[in-house]
């Protein structure tokens, strides 16, 4: 999924935005749906939480150059009881960078992309503009299966170009990923053990950080499809560079194979980080779309035919990466909140409330 918080945080430091107000026990006055809020990570910049097919472990990418982790690296732990302390441990290599961890159904192993088969060390990052917010597609970044010692024992993808953004069917069959594998990024599905690929997006533009539904049936997934000549002339242009602009995203969503897309958000700016709710109902996500300046980012619901939107956190700084557990009574997700004036992000999980 790549690491957008670091964008924001640059976002945030290059207009030095004051917080206006700080959550109390985590959790600001009106976001009616959290309880029982806890901070698992206190320092650096934590995100992609997710939860495996049981509803305590977690895999979650973390990068703090204070203790030496210079770029995302993955780690696993078990949602503690309130007011316990959260206990986790790396679980990548420890080499190259790494993105979008997701358990495996055997509970014992997860997968996850690394950059770490090219070069132990961290990949470049492109040099900032002022003018103009992009991810790196780093050709090096492949699909891999570990367990928790940090051991690998399989890679499922082997082609030229990016391989990356996996998540893994309820149902535990199915892989959803993103590929450049044709020179465009889109969604591509394989089985668990990484045998017949299928592409299931052909629309030009970035297709990225999809997710099943609960049932296994449908997709959501974040995209960016330029239209206009011009725009069209820059996405490839950056693309052939390495690079992606993620500020113009929208939501979409689909049958599992592909079929029947249709676009849920219109709202223009960066709508991304969708995730389905337990009934399958609904989208949950982050967006800046309500803000002029790109940020803040808060956490909305919506049906899936666009209707019904609500905005359901409202940090003033940044919330996204949102998740709920299978069994749909937890929720978790990264925050800028509680810390402190600085400019970690942290995950937080919490009870969901309807």
């Amino acid at each position: 999924m790549k690491s957008i918080f670091t964008i924001i945080v640059t976002c945030l430091l290059i207009n030095n935005t004051l917080r206006a107000q700080e959550p109390q026990n985590n959790v600001y006055p009106d976001e009616k749906h959290f309880k029982n809020v806890q901070q698992l990570t206190f320092g650096g910049d934590n995100a992609e939480a997710y939860f495996g097919f049981n509803d305590s472990q977690i895999t979650f990418q973390r990068k703090n150059e204070d203790e030496g982790v210079m770029c995302d690296q993955i780690y696993y732990g078990t949602v503690p009881p309130i007011g316990a302390n959260f206990n986790y441990k790396l679980v990548s290599t420890g080499k190259g960078r790494t993105t979008c961890a997701y358990l495996m159904p055997d509970g014992k192993h997860f997968l996850y992309a690394s950059t770490h088969l090219a070069a132990d060390t961290c990949p470049p990052v492109p040099p900032r503009d002022p003018k103009k917010y992009v991810w790196p597609i780093y050709e090096s970044y492949d699909i891999f299966v570990a367990d928790f010692d940090g051991h690998i024992v399989k890679r499922l993808t082997n082609t030229p170009g990016y391989d990356a953004e996996a998540t893994i069917s309820p149902k535990g069959d199915k892989i959803i990923f993103t590929s450049m594998r044709n020179g465009d990024l889109d969604l591509y599905t394989m089985n668990i053990d990484g045998t017949h690929v299928k592409q299931i997006t052909h629309t030009l533009g970035y297709d990225g950080g999809a997710c099943f539904s609960p049932d296994g049936k449908k997709i959501v997934w974040r995209a960016s499809h330029p239209q206009k000549t011009e725009d069209i002339k820059e996405y490839k242009d950056l693309l052939a560079k390495g690079l992606v602009m993620p500020t113009k995203m929208e939501i979409f969503v689909a049958n599992a194979d592909g079929t029947d897309v249709h676009q849920v958000t219109h709202l223009g700016k960066a709508n991304w980080a969708p995730a389905f709710t337990p009934d399958g109902k609904r989208i949950v996500f982050s967006s800046d779309f309500e803000h002029e300046y790109g940020f803040p980012f808060n956490l909305y619901l919506i049906n899936l035919d666009g209707t019904g939107l609500e905005r359901i956190s409202h940090e003033t700084g940044f919330d996204a990466f949102p998740m709920f557990s299978p069994n749909g009574k937890k929720f978790i997700f990264s925050s800028m909140r509680n810390n402190g004036g600085s400019h970690d992000i942290n995950v937080f999980v919490c009870d969901w409330v309807d």
